[in-house]
């Protein structure tokens, strides 16, 4: 193998696909050869990013989709299969569903709930959706840096980002030894959706107020790579594992 980072003739699946961090992974795996399915619940989000990769060179899918809800996973595979196949599956879809960090002990039942769905149970139906559909190949899950240790004020975030390292590893287990499946957790990332549920001060960077090692916010680009990374030969070797990218934290 000329290039084991390289990702020539695969299809790639990615969640949460139509802007911010999903957005960076889709247009990575672009570069590193893939195919891409871009899915989210925008029709307008997917359909640019689409369009981004195929600016690349490579061939995309747009599909609209809410990936708490196992049917509407079945266009995501058949929009794969038109591509030729499946052989990388990205579960990025997650967040703060109303942008609003809660103490465990504050959270209501309901907010509780809708957590749990866009953040784990999405999660485990995208893996085992792929995985009936995959011979052999990578299944990625993003975590996030609240999965280690205490998440004051985001605690249900947290369980369920931890959860989803648990997750990663049991099913790495189960699929072995075709299919891989690891996790890949960001820091700070300044997206639409961090920006909205984060109340720093004005005046101080937020890698001063939060103390990130390396003096930067991570980018959607930083969290692409790993992914390609996780994904490509040049992981072969490597299962059930997080690798947290977090500028230091």
């Amino acid at each position: 193998m000329d290039d084991p980072y390289r990702l020539d003739s695969r299809v790639a699946v990615v969640t949460g696909g139509g802007k911010g961090i999903g957005r960076g992974i889709a247009l990575c795996l672009a570069r590193a050869g893939a195919d891409v399915v871009v899915v989210a619940r925008t029709a307008a989000d997917v359909e640019s990013v689409a369009a981004e990769v195929e600016s690349l060179g490579r061939r995309a899918r747009a599909v609209t989709a809410d990936v708490t809800r196992a049917a509407d996973l079945e266009p995501v595979i058949a929009a794969a299969a038109d591509l030729g196949g499946l052989d990388v599956w990205v579960n990025n879809a997650g967040g703060l569903p109303d942008a609003t960090p809660r103490y465990l002990t504050r959270t209501p039942e309901e907010r509780w709930d809708a957590q749990v769905d866009l953040n784990l149970k999405a999660v485990w139906l995208g893996a085992v959706t792929a995985a009936r559909h995959m011979e052999s190949g990578a299944i990625v899950n993003i975590s996030s840096r609240a999965a280690r240790g205490p998440s004051l004020k985001n605690g249900p975030y947290g369980a369920c980002k931890a959860a989803v390292n648990s997750l990663t590893e049991t099913l790495s287990v189960e699929l072995a030894p075709g299919i891989r499946v690891n996790a890949v957790a960001p820091g700070p990332v300044p997206t639409e959706n961090f920006n909205q549920s984060t109340r720093f001060p004005e005046g101080k960077p937020i890698e001063d107020i939060i103390g990130v090692p390396l003096k930067r916010l991570g980018t959607p680009e930083d969290i692409g790579h790993a992914v390609v990374f996780m994904a490509s030969p040049a992981a072969a070797w490597i299962t059930g594992q997080c690798l947290y990218v977090t500028g230091g934290l």
